[in-house]
């Protein structure tokens, strides 16, 4: 395996305010800098700085819907980042020290996301409170399996994807897929 190329972009993500910046813009879609840092809880000039440096990996992009100063930001269609899953791509140090530190906040995300319904469900319909929330289902899957049931899980949430648009009633739900082995590593 051929050593990957720099990665810029996931160092340049690999921060606790830019992570949030481009997962937010992923989730409610675009927005000014002012909005992001209302949102967010932080204010505009550091907000405006981290999404340049953004801009700048190609993980975000100016809409060009915005007047003078007032930015409209977007997350971009096609970030520039390795996919570090696959086992083809060979990270340095640096890389794979992103590639973790990512990895870590993204689970400290889904916690605070999933303590946040936890709290709050009781809010929400009886269905919504049925079909949402936390679930393990143990499965045994040979590695060919393991690929496959990947692939329909994706397949399943890429048709939802957008199927509600438009609909009254509708609401987004954030789908968290985690495949996590339960026995040891094999060895050698």
């Amino acid at each position: 395996m051929a050593a990957a190329p720099e990665r810029p972009a996931l160092r340049v993500l690999a921060h606790p305010l830019r992570s949030r910046l481009l997962g937010h813009l992923r989730v409610h879609g675009p927005a000014t800098a002012t909005e992001l840092a209302a949102a967010l809880g932080t204010h505009t000039g550091a907000t405006s700085y981290h999404l340049r440096k953004l801009d700048e990996v190609g993980l975000v992009e100016d809409t060009g819907a915005g007047d003078g100063r007032r930015r409209v930001w977007a997350a971009a269609a096609e970030p520039a980042l390795p996919d570090v899953a696959d086992p083809d791509v060979m990270l340095d140090e640096d890389d794979q020290a992103a590639a973790d530190w990512l990895a870590r906040d993204y689970v400290q995300h889904f916690a605070e996301r999933a303590d946040g319904w936890v709290s709050d469900r009781q809010q929400w319909p009886a269905t919504w409170r049925q079909h949402c929330g936390l679930a393990d289902h143990a499965v045994l899957v040979t590695t060919e399996q393991l690929t496959a049931l990947t692939a329909e899980l994706t397949e399943v949430l890429e048709r939802y994807r957008r199927a509600g648009a438009g609909t009254p009633g509708a609401r987004r739900v954030a789908a968290y897929t985690c495949l996590l082995p339960v026995d040891p590593a094999p060895t050698a």
